[in-house]
């Protein structure tokens, strides 16, 4: 049972992964280019997070995961505000 979770998860994660890039891909402009990555990637990753958690051995391995995750979430949300910043700044706006 925990390798269909793991399997399922993981896919997801993947197909959240794939939706990221392919935003970053075609989106026109900055903003919605980190708007694609960070929401996408960030959601990718805590399905694979959670899909490798099944596989974990003890519940400190999958609390390591969470942890991983959230300090992802973090730098991830730090670095686009920084980008989208500079990005601002490089067009004339504030």
């Amino acid at each position: 049972m925990a390798d269909i979770a793991t399997c399922l998860f993981t896919g997801l994660g993947v197909l959240f992964f794939l939706a990221g890039s392919a935003g970053f891909l075609r989106f026109p402009d900055i903003f919605s280019r980190l708007h694609a990555l960070t929401k996408a990637d960030n959601l990718g990753l805590g399905f694979i997070a959670l899909g490798v958690a099944f596989q974990a051995e003890s519940w400190r391995q999958a609390a390591l995961l969470a942890l991983i995750w959230a300090l992802v979430l973090l730098a991830a949300g730090t670095v686009s505000q920084l980008v989208a910043r500079h990005a601002l700044r490089e067009r004339g706006g504030r």
